[in-house]
């Protein structure tokens, strides 16, 4: 029975649904649907690593929906990305591993001011369109130094990542924004995976709930991608501000 492998009301199970659409369909654009989904599902039942494990699950198939859908405008190449993918995915494994090791208390304490400063950076920072620019590092780089530590926190800890990710890839990789948006769901991918690997050893999915999850963070990714890449940086600029500005009100409250 369903009911056996998710032990929700059904007008629980779509408020449920409906919070993971509007998350996918953020995270395709700014990332941060993480945020939407595990109060969520705590709200639902879920103990907090639970929750974690189980929004891994459905972030993994909402992030590769928005890498598939960008990579079929011309975006992104996939293939040509295989190295920084495969780096992001063995370091958010070992993220996802360290979980339980690692002390993130004094993380939590200054990711807040992290946010604001992400916040600001998208607002107050001229020049950022979906003009590309040179490159002040090379992709072997990058690929080597920005996106393992990147992915190491993501595994390990999670909110903001697809925003430092887009940061690099600004202003270091010398992306335009709608270009870095893509180029950081394709990197995102990468680390959810390992993590998701990570969090399957050592945490608690909720897989059917996850499963079910999944097809509306397929969605709301799908259309949260075609409308990036119709609007560009007018959207993906202040949705950032937005996602950076909610975080850090929400770790703040979260602390308090």
């Amino acid at each position: 029975m369903l009911s056996d492998l998710i032990p929700l009301s059904l007008d629980g199970l779509m408020l449920l649904m409906l919070a993971t659409f509007v998350a996918g369909f953020v995270d395709a654009i700014a990332g941060g649907g993480g945020l939407i989904v595990v109060p969520a599902l705590m709200l639902a039942g879920l103990t907090p690593a639970q929750a974690l494990a189980t929004n891994k699950v459905q972030a993994v198939f909402g992030v590769c929906s928005a890498v598939a859908n960008y990579a079929r405008l011309g975006l992104i190449e996939p293939r040509r990305q295989l190295l920084p993918v495969a780096v992001c995915f063995v370091f958010g494994l070992a993220g996802a591993g360290l979980v339980t090791i690692i002390p993130t208390e004094a993380l939590r304490k200054l990711l807040p001011v992290v946010m604001i400063g992400l916040a600001l950076f998208f607002l107050l920072r001229k020049g950022l369109d979906d003009t590309d620019r040179a490159a002040r590092m090379r992709p072997l780089v990058f690929a080597l130094t920005i996106a393992p530590l990147v992915a190491l926190y993501d595994g390990l800890f999670g909110p903001g990542a697809g925003s430092f990710y887009v940061i690099g890839l600004v202003t270091l990789a010398g992306q335009g924004m709608l270009r870095a948006t893509a180029g950081s769901k394709l990197l995102n991918a990468g680390s959810n995976l390992g993590s998701l690997a990570g969090f399957a050893l050592v945490g608690e999915p909720q897989w059917a709930l996850g499963l079910l999850l999944a097809v509306a963070a397929i969605a709301g990714a799908t259309l949260g991608a075609r409308t990036a890449a119709r609007i560009g940086a007018r959207l993906i600029r202040p949705l950032l501000v937005v996602t950076s500005s909610a975080m850090a009100l929400k770790l703040l409250i979260d602390q308090l």
